[in-house]
């Protein structure tokens, strides 16, 4: 009876995630919730010349010389979302003395497959530039996201063509963090998606998993057991298994108390005894060597 109560939870609250951001939706609710003590702010950071070409920059307020710096992306299919709606995953990283990087990148239909990575690909040369303007190490670089926002960061982390595009390799990545991300998902089943990645001509080239190599950097790979958009067997574990074979340092865990949505909610005050995804995020970035 439990687990189907937290099961039903999980849907509910899930579903309320991954609609819009209106004016009560439950991501205006955790920023709500979110205390400003713990960081400042420097919004709206151009790193291309689009309007959605923009990020902000969060400072831990008392920051270590040389912190360790995060670049988030958010999910949304790639046909939503926005860095606003996040401030509570700024604040999280931050309140770990942690310089937190939330960037919005162009969405379908304004783009498809491959814009948005090239977006992010920027968004990670402007931070690896810019970041000591704002007590961070470049040399401690990090990238995480959450769903297509894992998708993401994968690709940033495995396919090095995108990163040489403006002048990095993936070995200026000290380490990637994946939360529920889709990362070997062909044939497309969500109809949303389907003409994001040219369906049904999707390039296999497309897929995170086929851009394994032994020189990848580390990975920390989180997911949800009851997570239904994103199958976790085959995504999370399947790229886990392939990263070890490869000989990447890689570590995958899996939470019985969060489902799809709710896996990034835990970042937030009010749910993060749901799962311990920050403490985990933090322990990889303190174990992880520096560049």
């Amino acid at each position: 009876m439990a687990s189907k109560i937290r099961r039903l939870f999980n849907l509910a609250i899930g579903a309320m995630l991954l609609v819009g951001a209106t004016a009560c939706s439950p991501l205006k609710m955790l920023n709500a919730l979110t205390p400003d003590g713990t960081f400042d702010k420097t919004e709206g950071i151009a790193y291309g010349s689009d309007p959605r070409q923009k990020l902000d920059v969060y400072v831990p307020r008392h920051p270590m010389e040389n912190a360790p710096v995060v670049v988030f992306f958010y999910g949304g299919s790639w046909n939503s979302g926005s860095r606003a709606d996040y401030s509570f995953v700024g604040e999280a990283l931050a309140s770990r003395g942690i310089v937190a990087v939330l960037a919005d990148y162009r969405l379908y239909p304004q783009v498809r497959y491959p814009a948005f990575l090239e977006d992010g690909a920027k968004a990670v040369a402007w931070t690896h530039e810019h970041i000591r303007e704002y007590s961070g190490n470049p040399q401690r670089l990090y990238l995480m996201g959450h769903s297509s926002g894992a998708y993401n960061v994968s690709m940033l982390a495995l396919d090095p063509t995108l990163l040489e595009e403006v002048g990095l390799s993936p070995h200026n990545i000290s380490g990637w963090i994946g939360l529920a991300g889709p990362y070997d998902f062909l044939p497309i089943e969500n109809p949303d998606v389907r003409p994001v990645f040219f369906w049904p001509n999707s390039p296999p080239q497309s897929q995170p998993i086929n851009h394994v190599s032994r020189g990848a950097p580390p990975a920390l790979l989180m997911a949800s057991r009851d997570d239904e958009l994103v199958n976790p067997t085959r995504n999370t574990g399947g790229l886990a298994l392939k990263l070890r074979e490869a000989g990447v340092p890689v570590q995958d865990l899996y939470f019985a108390r969060t489902g799809h949505a709710t896996l990034v909610a835990t970042l937030s005050r009010p749910m993060r005894g749901l799962a311990p995804v920050l403490d985990e995020v933090a322990g990889f970035i303190r174990a992880t060597p520096t560049q």
